[in-house]
């Protein structure tokens, strides 16, 4: 288990636990042994349930008094779970496929078919990110490059010509800014995404499941029904590169956070996000299963509604869905 800054207090309660829980086995050991300590392991024990009940309201008192720069620090939390840890749990038969069919193959974005809930075939884009430094690098830390995009697009191209719905997986912060993406056209590889999605005659769920951000973001959210976890943000770009273009200064990420309005109850608020899910007591990573199970009874909720409409109303309700976002003042 490891722990973000925001968590340390909570790490610290975690070692004091474990402390005693040692202790206690060591005084079971000696008591095996004949000598007499049974005093002193009910107080041992007493001490772990103690901890127990002080990590508990700790846990509640932090998770109650979140800023926006700690939900993003939660929502790239290095053990949360990413696109292939959900549909692992989602998904029967998940076949990835690779490759854009122009340059190559780009690990940041994974993509293929499936069927979700063992019995409804759909077709599955979504960003990756890695946890070992190995995977780190194969993956980019789920910032993908115009190959890993025009991938996504040839899969929901795919699931479209065969009737399937497309559940997208946002998890990125932003798209490459690597010389070699721009040299192989990153911002004609997002517009692309997002145009296809928009005429896609498919049904669309898409999940922010951690961090979006940019338009790396956008590219996969241009959905039906998008769904928002508790502690994931999307906003127009991280803290830090908002920090860094208004002040010219990346330290000042908290004040960005609070100005991007960034946290999924601000997204539900505008409209940009038609759900969220709430995630266990401290963070979709202290319970993924719970987290998969809340995500697919949402999913099958959507799909099942957004499958009855014929695809002409289906295209028109994404068409003005998207028309009808955002907010204009005069000054």
């Amino acid at each position: 288990m490891r722990f973000i800054p925001l968590e340390q207090p909570l790490a610290d309660l975690r070692e004091r636990q474990a402390a005693l829980e040692e202790e206690l086995r060591q005084s079971e050991d000696a008591s095996a042994n004949g000598e007499d300590t049974a005093a002193r392991r009910a107080e041992i024990a007493a001490g772990i349930e103690q901890v127990r009940a002080d990590y508990a309201q700790l846990q509640e008192d932090i998770f109650a008094s979140l800023t926006p720069l700690d939900r993003v620090q939660l929502a790239r939390h290095p053990d949360r779970p990413y696109t292939l840890d959900y549909v692992a749990m989602m998904c029967r038969d998940f076949c990835e496929m690779h490759g854009d069919r122009r340059n190559g193959d780009d690990g940041a974005v994974v993509a293929g078919m499936g069927m979700f809930r063992g019995d409804t075939p759909v077709g599955v884009v979504g960003h990756q990110k890695g946890r070992s430094v190995a995977e780190r690098k194969l993956r980019n830390f789920g910032l993908s490059g115009p190959g890993g995009y025009r991938k996504g697009v040839r899969i929901m191209q795919l699931a479209a010509r065969f009737g399937r719905p497309v559940l997208a997986f946002v998890d990125t912060a932003g798209a490459a800014c690597t010389p070699e993406a721009e040299e192989t056209g990153i911002s004609e590889a997002l517009a692309s995404s997002q145009l296809e999605m928009a005429r896609l005659p498919v049904p669309i769920v898409a999940t922010v499941i951690g961090e979006g951000g940019s338009g790396g973001a956008i590219a996969f959210g241009v959905a039906d029904h998008l769904i928002m976890l508790e502690y994931s943000y999307y906003a127009v770009l991280t803290p830090e590169g908002c920090a860094s273009i208004i002040w010219r200064d990346a330290s000042l990420n908290a004040e960005a956070a609070d100005a991007l309005r960034l946290s999924a109850a601000d997204a539900f608020e505008f409209g940009f996000c038609d759900e969220v899910i709430e995630e266990p007591r401290g963070g979709a990573h202290r319970d993924p299963t719970e987290v998969a199970q809340r995500l697919e009874t949402a999913v099958a909720a959507a799909l099942a509604r957004l499958s009855q409409l014929a695809t002409a109303d289906l295209l028109e309700r994404r068409y003005q869905k998207f028309r009808a976002m955002g907010r204009y003042a005069t000054v």
